[in-house]
């Protein structure tokens, strides 16, 4: 799979990558997009997303940066003497 470029689906961002899929698999997903009245982009990527929910992936949270907890720990601690203060 090799990255071509960016681009954007109904407001979501995309990425142009190069798969190679079986000629029967590709036959199902050209036939299923045109029924949905979709490319085979569309309909490739929301079978993507469909069989890893079901498989049971989740998505990852983004890592804490550490500056960012740093922030966080500091408008605490602000909040904290602000109420003090009364």
């Amino acid at each position: 799979m090799g990255l071509r470029g960016a681009g954007t689906i109904k407001g979501m961002a995309t990425r142009k990558v190069t798969l190679s899929l079986d000629s029967g698999a590709l036959e199902f997903a050209e036939r299923a997009a045109k029924a949905h009245g979709i490319s085979v982009s569309s309909w490739l990527s929301k079978a993507a997303r469909r069989e890893a929910v079901r498989t049971g992936y989740t998505p990852q949270r983004a890592p804490v940066e550490p500056s960012a907890e740093s922030d966080e720990a500091e408008l605490t601690a602000a909040e904290k003497d602000l109420r003090a203060q009364g």
